[in-house]
């Protein structure tokens, strides 16, 4: 089954180019630019990671993360640095996505799981 990974922070002009550019076998991508779009991805799809641009402020980003974790147990997130800036986005999701190619999580029976909504892995 595809991993799916939700790409967040994203401009929309540059989010088609991203997705075309990370294309790999057995990813499938989505994409939004901001807090708003987090919950109706998870409700599309079980996203299995997250990965966040620098482009936005620390509230926006943090409201992102918070959204994620309220949506999954599952997902992990990753946000990249502010310093390397636009051009940076792509070779910090092809490290991250190269560094996950094995990661497949199982839930532990001493997983203390928050998100408890549908498309999680909540009780």
């Amino acid at each position: 089954m595809a991993k799916k990974v939700l790409l967040l922070g994203v401009s929309a002009d540059l989010l088609e180019t991203v997705k075309q550019e990370l294309q790999t076998p057995g990813i499938e991508f989505l994409g939004g630019t901001g807090e708003a779009d987090v919950e109706p991805a998870f409700r599309r799809a079980d996203i299995d990671h997250v990965i966040i641009g620098g482009g936005l402020d620390l509230e926006a980003r943090v409201a992102m993360v918070r959204e994620v974790f309220q949506s999954s147990d599952r997902a992990t997130v990753h946000m990249k640095d502010q310093m390397s800036g636009p051009e940076g986005f792509l070779p910090f999701a092809m490290a991250v996505l190269g560094g996950l190619g094995g990661y497949d999580p199982r839930e532990s029976p001493n997983a203390i799981l928050r998100a408890g909504r549908p498309g999680s892995d909540a009780g």
